[in-house]
């Protein structure tokens, strides 16, 4: 399966890492992008870029669960324009739990266009619609103000602080399927920045 779902403006598609890597490395080279993900660290060249995205399809392989990470492809000009993703949460050791997170990256350029609302509404209902996931969550740092706003626009409840993801301190967000949930109206909103999750 190449595309995994589209919306109004966006393509929801497999990596393809010797065509993605340099538009992705764009991406993450960018340090005001990488700043909330995982040590902060931009990424040095294209072919560490290239081969983060072989190891992503690589781990969504081994996993054969439907999660992973994906392009947000604008379809006017055919423009990755960042990552949706839809995992497991590491715990503190890095080891993977059994609760799931919804996450976004966008490359500078494109915040404050609402990508990431328009990409986290339709991987929820992945989520919930396709996965049967009963309850999906978020992670943001308290300082990430762009994607707080983003969790809110998805219709996400904060359900406080927590430390049992990642090994450092996040605000928690939770959607809840199973009939609660419903798809949110994203017409007009603007939104900005990246969710503090690894790639």
């Amino acid at each position: 399966m190449t595309h995994l779902f589209e919306t109004e403006r966006l393509i929801i598609r497999n990596w393809i890492p010797e065509h993605d890597a340099e538009q992705t490395f764009e991406i993450y080279s960018d340090p005001k992008v990488t700043y909330f993900l995982g040590n902060g660290s931009p990424v040095a060249t294209i072919e560490s870029q290239r081969q983060r995205l072989i190891d992503n399809l690589e781990r969504s392989r081994r996993r054969n669960n439907g999660t992973g990470s994906w392009a947000m492809v604008e379809k006017a000009t055919n423009t990755i324009v960042g990552t949706i993703l839809l995992k497991q949460l590491p715990d503190k050791d890095g080891l993977p739990t059994q609760d799931y997170e919804v996450g976004w990256h966008l490359r500078h350029a494109s915040w404050g266009q609402g990508y990431a609302t328009e990409a986290g509404v339709g991987m929820l209902n992945y989520g919930f619609n396709v996965l049967k996931l009963p309850i999906i969550y978020a992670v943001v740092r308290p300082e990430n103000h762009a994607s707080i706003r983003v969790t809110q626009r998805l219709g996400m409840k904060l359900i406080g602080h927590t430390k049992q993801y990642y090994g450092i301190d996040l605000l928690l967000f939770e959607s809840v399927g199973n009939g609660e949930w419903k798809d949110v109206e994203t017409r007009g909103h603007k939104d900005t920045g990246t969710q503090r999750n690894d790639q």
